[in-house]
């Protein structure tokens, strides 16, 4: 791109392309094969959009940043993003990472769409600058938890290592479960080995471990040896982040990663757009798709068509998102004001528990649907 970044939310008027920032995750600590997903969903809308036309005849151009799941290394891509000029920023897997970005977009008047991390408080406070197209944790991790229950577990063990977003996880947990008879019982990873996890969870009775832990450590080890451990035998082993969704996971556990209960948010069925994008996914990354590759398209399809309506102005963007209305490859967003929730919110996508198959590892069993 060699023309000049115009000043902070200009309209151009020059036939240069119309400008995107992305933030992803795209080396370690981030989470790598997501972070891939999730940028393979975000250009395959840029190319979807420039083939019909681009932005009123102006292409859509990606502007892709690394967050490397690092806070303030977010934090200075959105700054660098909004000094290039771009219209809107997308992106973000990493709740942590995500809250700092939005933090800093709501900052700086830059209309941030989050496509893929749950965290409800995403920014301290309520902001017009920022929308969100995944489910908040709450609403996820309590469908998750009414699983848990109808599948007859009442004493529920999580293996947490220390985060905001696991600690916001045990939370909706044990406020949901308890009422309902529910114990939770928390294992303290900085403390415990795998080995130490599997006589906690016989010395506590528990029937089923949730891991709230990073990926593939320590989540592989502890799964390892929980599956190996003769006294654990009927226990479930579950991943309400999601971290079975992705192909490393199977290649790493084989059989053991099979029948471990995770949240994914797609539908039973695919509409027509979900289809065609499927398809078209699964030939980018040589792999079937994960939800957060559609996360990654329906965000730019969400920001074309606000593009589209309202032009490049930032503050027009921000003011647009209670007014849009756009299908996207999972249903129609629309975003509202949702208790509890401080950005603009799709409520809801669609939410499942699913799990391999130990059949087909490689295929996925739907559990429940919320």
């Amino acid at each position: 791109m060699n023309t000049p970044p115009s000043p902070l939310g200009a309209e151009r008027t020059d036939g240069s392309s119309v400008r995107i920032g992305a933030l992803v995750p795209l080396t370690r600590p981030g989470w790598v094969e997501a972070g891939r997903h999730l940028l393979a969903g975000l250009e395959l809308a840029v190319g979807d959009v420039n083939d019909a036309g681009g932005i009123v005849g102006r292409p859509l151009e990606l502007v892709v940043r690394d967050s490397a799941a690092d806070p303030d290394r977010a934090a200075a891509a959105v700054d660098e993003l909004a000094r290039l000029g771009v219209a809107a920023m997308a992106g973000e897997y990493h709740s942590v990472v995500a809250r700092a970005a939005a933090a800093r977009a709501d900052a700086l008047g830059l209309p941030f769409l989050c496509s893929s991390a749950v965290l409800d408080a995403l920014t301290d406070q309520p902001t017009d600058w920022v929308a969100r197209l995944a489910p908040a944790q709450s609403h996820g991790w309590q469908i998750y938890a009414d699983f848990l229950l109808g599948a007859g577990h009442s004493r529920i063990a999580v293996a947490a290592e220390p985060s905001v977003y696991w600690a916001s996880g045990t939370r909706i947990l044990r406020d949901h479960l308890a009422p309902r008879g529910g114990t939770v019982i928390e294992l303290d990873m900085r403390a415990l080995t795998p080995t130490a996890v599997c006589d906690a969870l016989v010395d506590h009775r528990a029937t089923a471990l949730l891991l709230l832990v990073g990926h593939p450590e320590p989540a592989v080890p502890v799964v390892k040896a929980v599956r190996r451990d003769q006294r654990l035998a009927e226990i479930v082993i579950g991943a309400p982040a999601g971290q079975p969704e992705f192909a490393q996971w199977a290649a790493l556990l084989g059989d053991d990663g099979a029948a471990i209960p995770f949240l994914r948010y797609l539908p039973e069925r695919l509409g027509p757009l979900g289809v065609r994008v499927e398809t078209a996914l699964r030939e980018r990354l040589a792999q079937a798709p994960s939800f957060v590759a559609f996360e990654g398209y329906d965000t730019v399809a969400v920001l074309a068509d606000v593009l589209r309506s309202h032009g490049v102005d930032r503050a027009r963007t921000a003011a647009s998102w209670p007014g849009i209305a756009v299908e996207g490859t999972r249903g129609q967003i629309r975003f509202s004001r949702t208790p509890g929730i401080s950005v603009w919110q799709w409520a809801w996508a669609p939410v499942q528990v699913v799990d391999r198959d130990p059949a087909e590892p490689d295929r996925f069993r739907i559990l429940h649907t919320g």
